[in-house]
């Protein structure tokens, strides 16, 4: 009866240990949430012994749920971060190769479905789909912003490849969509995958107030347009080779070539699933945050991994001259500068549902340990 006493009494104490009166982090929520539905599952066994006199078969009985207590926060608090990206990526890709059918003119929307339709990291539809989700929205809702998303970023990939631009042969692993298709074709291509992001925003949305879209599609031309994403490009391409380029000027390329492509992913997402603007200017921080993240781990990666290793061509900033992280700061600082920006998104994301917070959580991870 002792040993029995004494396995209750840890049971009392795990129990009252499962929902404290502190604060929680983002991480400690998805661990106790876990270690209360054990509770949940644990106490009716508690009722089931103190109402029988079968001791010795209900001593074996709560020792048994005592160790399920024990490890549920080690069994049942892991996010499966892969699967839940194979399964978004899914989505998106079905949905993108419905929303550009092969057609005629047949060259000019082959190179449009080339690029759009590569093997990719899908970072920005995911990450528009997750911010909807985030606020109590629906993966359908978000779904076509995902695509727009995705539909930008295609055409940024397919025009920083051409000659004029970072001259590059390889993307995602294969032939830079200009080696294919023309220059030319690839040019316009381009142009009117940003144009059929708008129209699919707008069009194939369901269910969200027109105000609200207003302010979405202002939002996406807002970020990749002459005070976003251009202008980061732009200031790239100039201070290539430029020796009194500092730390600041640095920052506002990444900021806006990179980041604001994430930022505007993130605040269209909540946008269309309901989003507060307490909570969207949260998740605007973290955008912020995973977008610069990305662009650092890419200046580590491009300088420590080879062409084959990424996909792309390795090495090509450095052979270009151009502006990166370990080149001003070195690879240890700018390793050191990524830990810093995935913890302050993850910061961002305190207060949220830990279950719905859970995949932008692991997000943060993946960007900062990604090796391509």
């Amino acid at each position: 009866m002792s040993m029995l006493k004494g396995v209750v009494h840890n049971l009392a104490n795990q129990s009252k240990r499962a929902t404290p009166n502190r604060s929680r982090s983002a991480g400690t929520k998805l661990l106790l949430s876990s270690e209360e539905r054990a509770e949940a599952l644990f106490l009716p066994k508690v009722r089931a012994f103190c109402n029988s006199t079968d001791i010795a078969k209900n001593e074996a009985e709560v020792i048994k749920h005592e160790n399920t207590f024990r490890e549920a926060g080690k069994t049942k608090t892991v996010f499966d971060f892969k699967s839940y990206m194979h399964q978004k990526i899914k989505s998106v890709n079905r949905a993108l190769d419905a929303a550009v059918p092969l057609r005629e003119p047949l060259k000019f929307h082959e190179a449009m479905r080339y690029s759009l339709l590569s093997e990719g990291k899908r970072v920005c539809p995911v990450l528009c789909i997750a911010a909807c989700e985030l606020v109590g929205g629906q993966e359908s809702t978000a779904m076509p912003a995902a695509c727009g998303m995705e539909m930008v970023h295609a055409m940024c990939m397919m025009h920083d490849d051409l000659p004029c631009m970072d001259n590059d042969t390889l993307r995602r692993g294969k032939l830079s969509n200009h080696k294919v298709f023309g220059e030319n074709v690839t040019v316009l291509a381009g142009y009117s995958l940003v144009a059929l992001a708008f129209e699919h925003m707008a069009t194939a949305t369901q269910g969200v107030h027109p105000k609200t879209m207003v302010r979405a599609i202002g939002e996406l031309a807002r970020l990749i347009g002459p005070e976003g994403a251009a202008a980061g490009q732009v200031l790239d391409l100039l201070s290539g080779g430029k020796s009194d380029t500092g730390l600041e000027e640095l920052e506002y390329i990444h900021r806006h070539k990179t980041a604001d492509f994430a930022e505007a992913a993130a605040i269209i997402g909540a946008m269309v699933g309901g989003a507060t603007n307490e909570e969207i200017n949260r998740l605007r921080k973290f955008s912020q945050c995973i977008g610069l993240l990305f662009q650092v781990v890419d200046d580590i990666l491009d300088v420590t991994k080879s062409s084959e290793q990424l996909g792309k061509t390795a090495g090509k900033d450095l052979l270009a001259n151009k502006l990166t992280y370990p080149k001003m700061i070195g690879i240890e600082k700018s390793k050191e500068y990524a830990q810093n920006l995935s913890k302050e998104a993850k910061e961002q994301l305190v207060g949220f549902d830990p279950e719905k917070a859970a995949p932008l959580l692991a997000m943060a991870d993946f960007v900062l340990h990604r090796q391509k």
